[in-house]
């Protein structure tokens, strides 16, 4: 075939060292039954930061296909067995998304027809320049990213939202805005922690404006929003018939935010069985669908939240160890509303919009009160309040009974109304557990202690499920 093409294979390594451009790397499939010319030719890709597989016949290229996904191949239409037509034709038939370029010392106008009907990017016969040979793999891996682009850009438009922005001038805001610049650039992985409410996915958004990434897909899921088997098939995606119901193939989200970042909120909650799929694509940029044996890559930055303790999930083995060093690789702790003072005027403001207006003892009332739902439960109270009020002035009577009628606990009332410290240890832990609306984890990190503690102090104070209830009435 190297005299088919009027030349050596030296020449032709030669040639490549002096004219192939710096390209992005890509996966590329040579198929081609002359050993020599296919080796140099892997030979020189490989070199030039290509990801290269390469087979003598279809049936190999076919069983390569089937086990990885590529970006480009180039086809000899003449092979032994199975013609490169053949090839051609079994890959469209498979759907995949991989462009072909055809090529062969014995052209003619009907094999080029015959090809580009068949779905081939292009055609070239040899001897071929090899300045357009390169051109041509360019360019198909050019309109390869396109079509990918344009198919993520599809499916983010039926999940996206409008853009919300971090609202505040806090100290703590402040701190949390320096790490978001910080970190953002960055392609390393961050865990976001803070209680429900605080903000994690604006903050997830605001990492991926500060990358690198910014100009390519975010993409966003809620493990704890999903059922296990559905879970698996939305990360990573599907084949036709993997399962009933899956009447054609559906790639995961780990695939569609190939190129951008991947946002995991409430990882605490993903079973075991798919945190270690998660840590084998962290590893190493690998998956394969549901029902698939194919193996495909992919880019992703990955950014978790979570509003549970996953340091004592993985003492208690609820959470893989090695999974939790890969996703925090960096933290961010979110400071809950309560600890973000001067900051409820301006989330008023904000929330309220123009035309509208908040009486001042209104907002004094609002920052007196501890916020166990945080900036969400604001904004509910702010809209529950404007369905209430009479024209566009909010008052106090407007908004919710538990923020109207809240009374913190004083220290020094509390000292004078209590006779011994047990009493008013037992009188916080109560006080706690209500504005955390019973959740212990939550509520041992407002105390400073761990949540078995916790557990010994309710059981020490003799704290009945009973009168939790009644406090969170």
């Amino acid at each position: 075939m190297c005299a088919v093409l009027g030349r050596s294979v030296a020449s032709w390594c030669a040639d490549m060292d002096d004219t192939m451009a710096e390209v992005t790397s890509l996966n590329l499939l040579i198929v081609d039954d002359d050993d020599g010319f296919r080796q140099a030719l892997v030979h020189r890709f490989l070199r030039r930061g290509y990801q290269v597989q390469d087979a003598a016949n279809a049936e190999q290229a076919m069983d390569l296909a089937q086990r990885q996904g590529f970006d480009v191949a180039i086809f000899d239409v003449v092979l032994p067995g199975m013609s490169g037509l053949a090839l051609l034709e079994w890959y469209i038939q498979g759907q995949t998304d991989c462009e072909v370029i055809m090529l062969t010392g014995q052209g003619t106008i009907e094999t080029a027809v015959e090809a580009m009907k068949l779905g081939a990017y292009d055609y070239v016969t040899k001897p071929v320049p090899l300045k357009d040979l390169e051109t041509l793999v360019g360019k198909a891996y050019e309109r390869r990213q396109l079509k990918k682009e344009n198919e993520q850009l599809k499916l983010l438009l039926r999940r996206s939202l409008p853009e919300q922005v971090m609202i505040g001038q806090s100290p703590a805001m402040r701190e949390i805005y320096r790490l978001v610049e910080r970190a953002g650039p960055s392609d390393k992985a961050i865990l976001i922690q803070g209680e429900s409410g605080t903000g994690k996915e604006l903050v997830a958004r605001a990492l991926h404006r500060h990358s690198r990434r910014a100009d390519r897909p975010m993409v966003v899921i809620n493990c704890a929003a999903l059922p296990e088997s559905l879970l698996e098939s939305e990360l990573f995606g599907h084949e036709k018939g993997a399962f009933t119901g899956a009447v054609s193939a559906k790639p995961g989200l780990f695939e569609v935010a190939d190129g951008g970042t991947l946002f995991i909120d409430e990882i605490g909650e993903m079973p075991a069985a798919l945190q270690a799929k998660l840590l084998r694509v962290l590893e190493d940029g690998s998956l394969r669908r549901i029902g698939s044996i194919k193996e495909r890559r992919v880019n992703v930055r990955l950014l978790t939240a979570t509003n549970c303790d996953l340091a004592r999930q993985v003492v208690g083995g609820g959470f893989r160890e090695d999974l939790y060093y890969r996703i925090n690789v960096m933290s961010l702790e979110l400071p809950p509303l309560r600890q973000r003072a001067g900051d409820i005027p301006l989330l008023l403001r904000h929330f309220l919009g123009p035309g509208w207006e908040i009486e001042p003892p209104a907002v004094q009332m609002l920052e007196r009160y501890d916020w166990p739902g945080n900036v969400r439960q604001l904004i509910n109270a702010v809209e529950r309040a404007r369905i209430m009020a009479d024209g566009r002035v909010l008052r106090v009577r407007d908004f919710p009974r538990e923020t109207t009628e809240y009374q913190p606990l004083d220290p020094l009332e509390a000292l004078q109304r209590y006779d011994d410290l047990a009493t008013l240890e037992r009188a916080k832990i109560v006080e706690v557990l209500r504005r955390e609306r019973g959740n212990k984890t939550r509520a041992a990190r407002s105390l400073g202690i761990d949540r078995r503690k916790l557990y010994r102090l309710v059981e020490k104070h003799r704290i009945e499920s009973a009168e939790l209830e009644r406090a969170l009435a």
